[in-house]
């Protein structure tokens, strides 16, 4: 899961490059010096939309006690639970994390600073949120400054989730995915959706490059019917070479998109997907 949500040069995974070692770092630093020449951006488009979806859900009395919680998929450093419920943008993310003064710090430091920032922008309306990504170094350094209310690191992928994840799925209300529908399968949806407890909804923003059905057909299983507005997309980064950018030229056609104005212009797209119960 880890690296999932960008992309990167140390590698490819199908054409797409990757960052695979800013994920294993103890703080944040490095995904943002890397990916700030990319302008990578999704999180920024993602932040008004999930804060409307989980205010619905919020809102939906599901008759459990407590509100229901959001998990965030691939959620590396909590950036998306950072923007969901604090009163910052990436760019003011980027541009603290690449300030001299937070460049100098160790991350101990960087970490005490982080808990009181983030705890002085924190929303009244802000949510509880779990995150769920294999890079340890990354959900613990999210769980320490306080961005996500709890963490694990169970690669669905591979096994089912352990008993800590079970039992915090019994709160889940609204999975969210910010790009890591290039990683994760069908296999991971299906695991968070067999341990849930309480009716669950997901947005999930997913790159035109990859096919986004096997797990629509999946959800669609567990009562779930997604809706997707193809017209509309939202940029995720620039690419990192030509080599990339006509890989997925390539992988959009490949799946009827038409990449004129948006692959073609240099970035990667995504769609945003809304999966909900499809009885009320």
């Amino acid at each position: 899961m880890a690296g999932s949500g960008s992309g990167g040069t140390k590698g490819a995974r199908g054409g797409k490059s990757r960052f695979d070692d800013i994920y294993d770092r103890p703080d944040p630093r490095a995904y943002f010096r890397l990916l700030a020449p990319l302008e990578y951006e999704i999180p920024h488009h993602a932040q008004p939309v999930f804060r409307r979806v989980a205010a619905e859900r919020a809102a939906l009395d599901d008759g459990r006690p407590h509100r229901p919680t959001v998990l965030d998929v691939c959620c590396s450093y909590g950036i998306n639970a950072a923007l969901l419920n604090h009163d910052v943008t990436l760019a003011e993310m980027y541009e603290r994390y690449a300030s001299p003064a937070c460049r100098t710090m160790s991350t101990a430091e960087l970490a005490a600073r982080d808990k009181e920032f983030y705890a002085e922008r924190r929303r009244p309306d802000a949510v509880p949120v779990f995150g769920l990504d294999v890079s340890a170094p990354a959900v613990h350094y999210a769980l320490e400054v306080g961005l996500l209310d709890a963490a694990f690191t169970d690669d669905l992928e591979q096994g089912s989730p352990g008993p800590g994840l079970n039992r915090a799925l019994a709160e889940v209300g609204l999975i969210t995915l910010t790009g890591g529908g290039s990683y994760v399968t069908a296999r991971t949806f299906t695991a968070l959706l067999d341990g849930a407890r309480r009716p669950v909804w997901i947005s999930a923003f997913v790159l035109r490059t990859v096919s986004y059905q096997p797990i629509v057909r999946a959800l669609a299983a567990h009562g779930l019917r997604t809706t997707v507005d193809v017209s509309r997309s939202y940029p995720q980064r620039l690419f990192t070479d030509e080599r990339e950018r006509q890989y997925a030229i390539a992988a959009v056609r490949a799946l009827g998109g038409y990449p004129a104005g948006r692959e073609e212009a240099g970035r990667f797209h995504t769609l945003h997907y809304e999966s909900r119960p499809d009885t009320p």
